[in-house]
């Protein structure tokens, strides 16, 4: 037994330094996109051993990797996991964009939406990171557009195609961001108006 208790300090440890050095991953990559992040620079910011990082991430995709798994579970408990208190349908659809838009607001990591940051970045890039970014996107637009069949079946909204809905709001939330960087005092309000038309009552 006691020799087991080093290991689990280790692995403690080890998770521990993992979460902090991602959660600084996540705002490096919100700021300069994942490419402007490496091993060296997290080393240097945290004041690690590049030696240290590399042991736990060995290369630089998989801290690409580690960074995106980190921000999706940042954006979930920020975004969709506080408005399933919400009724389902057009209630939390309202809470999901009002909880998307303190997200970007405050913002939650330095550089305003991660996935806005980072996406157009490896929408051309075949790989892992692509196929990660890419799965938390069709995630999201899953979420949006099953609150958007609820909502119409449901009768609190008018008869729409849910898909399309949910293009739409995420293109209009992921403009509202880059209107936000460049200080627009006016980007949530105008997103909140787009998106109050998708959810006109019939």
């Amino acid at each position: 037994m006691s020799e087991d208790l080093p290991a689990d300090g280790r692995l403690q440890r080890g998770a521990r330094a993992r979460r902090t050095i991602t959660r600084h991953a996540v705002d490096v990559a919100s700021l300069d996109g994942l490419d402007g992040l490496s091993l060296g620079r997290l080393a240097t910011d945290l004041r690690l051993s590049k030696s240290g990082i590399q042991t736990l991430f060995r290369t630089k995709e998989n801290l690409h990797l580690a960074t995106v798994d980190a921000a999706r579970e940042l954006f979930v408990d920020a975004v969709v996991r506080p408005a399933q208190d919400a009724a389902p349908g057009a209630a939390r659809l309202r809470a999901l964009v009002a909880n998307w838009i303190d997200y970007a607001e405050k913002p939650l990591f330095a550089g305003g939406c991660f996935w806005a940051a980072n996406l157009p970045d490896f929408d051309s890039r075949p790989g892992p990171v692509r196929d990660a970014l890419a799965r938390q996107h069709r995630d999201w637009l899953s979420v949006l557009a099953a609150e958007y069949r609820h909502a119409a079946t449901a009768g609190e909204i008018a008869p729409l195609d849910a898909d399309l809905a949910a293009f739409q709001t995420d293109a209009v939330l992921t403009a509202a961001n880059t209107a936000l960087r460049l200080d627009d005092p006016d980007a949530t309000s105008k997103a909140r108006r787009a998106i109050d038309g998708l959810l006109a009552r019939p």
